[in-house]
């Protein structure tokens, strides 16, 4: 089994419901209090021991590589200026030289396509895929951490799931499953976006998975599904009974920020846990 070392964050979409805002700034780039999206999924994936990133980018996108570029001028003016605290968590948003890959998607087909356009700066290794607007919120134990655990005792495929309301699975890859040991349950089969009243279960896909890139392969034929989209829960269906295949429910909190609400709702979450804000925060909220 090798070890779990790139992860891919596909990063490549409009951002159509966060418009007009994302004609001018990456949905990624959105902040949660004072960090934007992507930095909690980099931080998580971090926590998890990956060491290489590869980034899939579309036009307009560029923001995001500069984002996690050095940023000569505000940190030479923090310095100047003695502001410690705030040029250390500048610091803290580069990835060390050369952990960083980009690559263009160039046209929007779905998210298995997003992963196989970065088939070639995987290889043949296991990955990990962080969908950023999914913001999975354990700091002690982080998501994709707790899958790889995971993975590393099973070995195979690992995907992140959490039980949504029946009334709620036709907007999710429903996984069909099988035996079930504590927080992981192995996997059966998969549904994507099933229709009301037949999804197999309510464990659903929330962004996050560990891969084998057997899946390549399987994504080369370009079949689509859900929405005319090349859907990954698809390809991902076929491992099963070729690979081992578990499914982690998440021990901790899910914001869903591609959602308006799950956004604002994240925002205030967050800002609640933080000590030199929650006061103020918290009476506001009393006040309305």
């Amino acid at each position: 089994m090798k070890k779990l070392r790139k992860a891919v964050f596909p990063v490549a979409g409009f951002g159509t419901r966060f418009l007009p805002a994302t004609k001018a700034v990456p949905k990624e780039l959105l902040p949660v209090v004072d960090q934007p999206l992507i930095q909690y999924a980099i931080d998580e994936a971090r926590a998890a021991g990956i060491e290489e990133f590869i980034f899939v980018t579309g036009r307009g996108k560029g923001a995001i590589e500069d984002y996690l570029d050095k940023a000569f001028e505000i940190e030479a003016d923090l310095a100047e200026k003695s502001k410690t605290a705030l040029l250390d968590a500048v610091k803290a948003t580069k990835l060390p030289a050369g952990a960083a890959a980009f690559v263009r998607q160039q046209e929007m087909a779905g998210l298995g396509h997003a992963v196989w356009v970065a088939r070639h700066l995987v290889g043949d290794e296991p990955f990990a895929v962080l969908l950023p607007d999914e913001l999975l919120w354990n700091p002690a134990n982080p998501c994709l951490k707790q899958m790889a655990e995971t993975y590393e005792a099973k070995g195979g495929n690992v995907i992140s799931v959490l039980e949504v309301p029946e009334e709620h699975c036709h907007r999710y890859g429903i996984v069909a499953p099988g035996a079930a040991e504590g927080f992981v349950t192995e996997v059966k089969g998969f549904v994507e976006k099933p229709k009301a009243g037949t999804a197999p279960s309510r464990l659903a896909a929330v962004g996050r998975y560990i891969i084998q890139p057997e899946v390549f392969a399987i994504l080369d034929a370009g079949k689509t599904g859900a929405g005319g989209e090349i859907q990954l829960t698809d390809a991902l269906a076929e491992l099963i009974d070729k690979q081992p295949f578990h499914a982690q429910t998440f021990d901790g909190v899910r914001h869903d920020c591609g959602d308006k609400a799950g956004f604002i709702q994240a925002n205030i979450a967050l800002a609640l846990e933080r000590a030199d804000i929650a006061d103020e925060i918290r009476a506001f909220i009393r006040g309305l």
